[in-house]
């Protein structure tokens, strides 16, 4: 249970899943607009995603945890 004067902060999770939705989102539009290196940018962001899953750590989540105090979520 969560008490009123707790503040309310997305788990670092949610925050690092809209974080690479947005760049994969971003770097599709540009590939598809712009040129087709910025498919890069969407490898980058897979390697990090399976990096947090096999490590528990990715460059941006600790970031996230350090600069804005992002806890997990899942324990």
């Amino acid at each position: 249970m969560s008490t009123i004067s707790e503040t309310r902060t997305a788990p670092l999770e949610r925050v690092l899943f809209a974080l690479a939705g947005t760049v994969v989102l971003i770097a599709a539009a540009l590939s598809a607009f712009v040129s087709s290196w910025f498919l890069l940018v969407v490898a980058f962001v897979g390697l990090n995603q399976w990096l947090y899953v096999l490590v528990g750590d990715c460059p941006a989540s600790l970031v996230l945890s350090r600069l804005f105090g992002l806890k997990r979520g899942i324990r």
